[in-house]
């Protein structure tokens, strides 16, 4: 008997990806889930090492910011080698390049930070002087405003090789997201959950999102079933906060929402570098136009002198 294959299931899928270990269960829990919709197609993986990878001794927001991160994997894309790549939401520009489309927005796994330490509990228990590792000016500038008397150092690497330097001595405590540690099994490396109150989320942390050619229209509708629109309602709205803000790794924000009572509940922050100068906005919004309250958390910012800021950061 002949099997036929739907024109929603083709025979074969291609993933790009980093060969990161969080990239790589990023892209094979998304093959799990397309070959658990579609059985007949054949979904593979295409591990690649983007620039972002291979620069490890400098601050991103020194080297271009975490598009270095995607950009390898839209070529795959653009060329034909790969059908979709699968970003951490966080790492993906807010202006994708023309004929690139976000397909599917992926349910959010914890959006918090995590403070991890073989010494100490929590943030609060830190020695002055202690040193905490961080890789995000969004991170340094809240552990700046609330803990001065603490020693902040760049932290570069995937989660294993920021691990082995805590591990090794260098740091007291670092700062990494508590998505990726649990996606790879190392919750129990997690000493305390940083409530958003006092470290706000990176936009769009904790989610994933499926990219591909926006001409390839059968690929969007196929992804449909992976696509969570309560996170993708709260993540668009970040992204339109941060896009009014030209927020990227050299501007330290942050911008988190929620839904709650069937709508949207947002808050957003812009500060210097150093933490000494921080503003914070808060509102609610539609739940159906996500993009309009990430809009009005931007002006609402603005009015407050993220201005000042940002351009003090651009100068």
């Amino acid at each position: 008997m002949s099997i036929t294959t739907s024109p929603l299931s083709p025979a074969r899928l291609v993933i790009a990806s980093r060969e990161s270990a969080l990239a790589l269960w990023q892209a094979e829990h998304i093959r799990d889930r397309l070959s658990a919709l579609y059985p007949d197609t054949e979904v593979s993986i295409l591990g690649m090492t983007t620039q972002g990878d291979q620069i490890l001794d400098v601050s991103l927001s020194k080297i271009g910011g975490k598009g270095l991160f995607v950009k390898e994997l839209e070529t795959a894309l653009m060329q034909g080698s790969a059908d979709i790549a699968v970003h951490s939401l966080k790492d993906v520009p807010m202006n994708l390049p023309p004929g690139f489309v976000l397909a599917a927005i992926g349910e959010r796994e914890d959006p918090h930070d995590a403070f991890v330490s073989n010494l100490y509990e929590n943030l609060n228990s830190l020695p002055a002087g202690s040193v905490v590792g961080t890789s995000s000016l969004r991170r340094e500038s809240q552990l700046r405003c609330r803990f001065p008397q603490l020693e902040v150092r760049p932290l570069r690497g995937n989660v294993q090789t920021r691990l082995r330097k805590l591990d090794e001595g260098q740091y007291a405590a670092i700062i990494l997201a508590a998505a990726g540690l649990k996606r790879l099994g190392l919750g129990a490396r997690i000493r305390n959950i940083i409530s958003s109150a006092d470290s706000l989320p990176a936009v769009g942390q904790g989610a994933l999102g499926i990219e591909c050619l926006a001409s390839r229209t059968e690929l969007i509708d196929l992804l449909q079933p992976l696509h969570h629109a309560h996170t993708a309602a709260c993540v668009l709205a970040e992204r339109a906060m941060s896009r009014v803000l030209a927020g990227s790794c050299q501007i330290p924000l942050g911008g988190f929402a929620q839904v709650q009572n069937g709508e949207l509940a947002m808050r957003g922050f812009v500060a210097s570098p150093d933490g000494k100068e921080l503003v914070r906005a808060e509102l609610t919004g539609e739940i159906t136009d996500p993009e309009a309250l990430g809009k009005r958390i931007a002006e609402a910012l603005l009015s407050q002198g993220a201005g000042k800021i940002l351009a003090a950061l651009n100068a």
